[in-house]
């Protein structure tokens, strides 16, 4: 039985996740709506209705109690859509001020060649008109989503691997993110991950650092690993950090989907990625910046067990 990491009114695990939220060191994970964390994060009594378990219940009212634990979450359902106005106003209505978001930008913007997939359906292997697109990102995102500013950590860029014919390189790469993010509103905390292994380069790390974007240290499956990453000192290109710990190195995302579901324990400790996230939050302490970390469940199988090893490791 998977017994409990998180007591009302505020478990241990809370307290420390709190007192590096002072520090300005947020640690949450990507996304938060999953059943598998029944009994751990979430108190099942709560989305009872009639006696009875509401999916609906919980998907709509989950989050407040995640942040009674958590200071930040990931919002990755941002990736699929442009939300509206509304959408924003009944999420942040859901969440106490207090808790961080990190928003991921729509793949509208992030995608060079949509993918033949069935998700995209006509579009599908055809090229993307709104790739790198400023102003898009600014009308169609970041207008409606002003108005909580200050609850938005970080707006993630998560861009998939480009090919070769694309990309030759991350100087190459760069050269284009450099125009996109010369566009981009000031008073926003623009982080970019990249999936080509390649990219990592001082010449790509210097249009980051020449923006103030942070590169996001991020374990995926063709990446090096993010224990490999924390230690290249160009790699810190911002005054404020971001990660995302998502994969192990080589593992595809639909077999750790196989794998891990329902998330509701770990089931693959990885010491690495662990390791990787304590250097980061000790550099953060040590430069007195910003931080904001985020797990999957993914990574392990249950990224709320991962970051409570984390934390009392530290």
């Amino acid at each position: 039985m998977n017994l409990p990491l998180f007591e009302t009114p505020r478990s241990p695990l809370a307290e420390r996740l709190q007192a590096l939220a002072a520090e300005g060191i947020y640690l949450g994970t990507s996304s938060w709506k999953y059943e598998g964390w029944l009994g751990s994060v979430y108190t099942p009594e709560r989305y009872a209705t009639r006696g009875r378990f509401s999916r609906k219940k919980f998907e709509t009212e989950c989050l407040a109690e995640y942040a009674e634990t958590f200071p930040a979450v990931c919002g990755d359902f941002t990736f699929y859509q442009f939300p509206s106005a509304e959408t924003w106003q009944r999420l942040f209505a859901t969440a106490p001020p207090s808790l961080q978001f990190a928003f991921k930008a729509p793949e509208d913007l992030t995608v060079s060649q949509w993918p033949t997939h069935a998700r995209y359906g006509a579009r599908g292997g055809s090229e993307n008109e709104y790739f790198l697109n400023a102003e898009l990102l600014e009308r169609g995102f970041l207008g409606p989503l002003a108005a909580y500013r200050e609850r938005v950590g970080v707006v993630i860029l998560e861009f998939g691997a480009f090919s070769k014919k694309k990309y030759a390189s991350g100087a190459h790469f760069g050269r284009d993110l450099d125009a996109f993010l010369t566009q981009l509103p000031r008073g926003w905390r623009f982080a970019v991950e990249v999936r080509n292994p390649e990219f990592f380069e001082p010449e790509y790390f210097d249009i980051l650092r020449a923006h103030n974007a942070a590169h996001v240290f991020n374990a995926w499956t063709r990446t090096p690993p993010i224990e490999a990453q924390v230690l290249l000192d160009q790699a810190y290109t911002a005054d404020f950090l971001v990660a995302r710990a998502l994969l192990r190195q080589g593992r595809a995302y639909a077999d750790a989907v196989r794998k891990f579901e329902p998330y509701s324990a770990i089931q693959e400790p990885n010491p690495g990625a662990r390791e990787a996230l304590k250097t980061l939050i000790e550099r953060a302490r040590s430069q007195k910046q910003m931080a904001f970390l985020f797990v999957n469940n993914r990574l392990e199988g249950h990224a709320p067990g991962t970051i409570s090893a984390v934390v009392e490791d530290l």
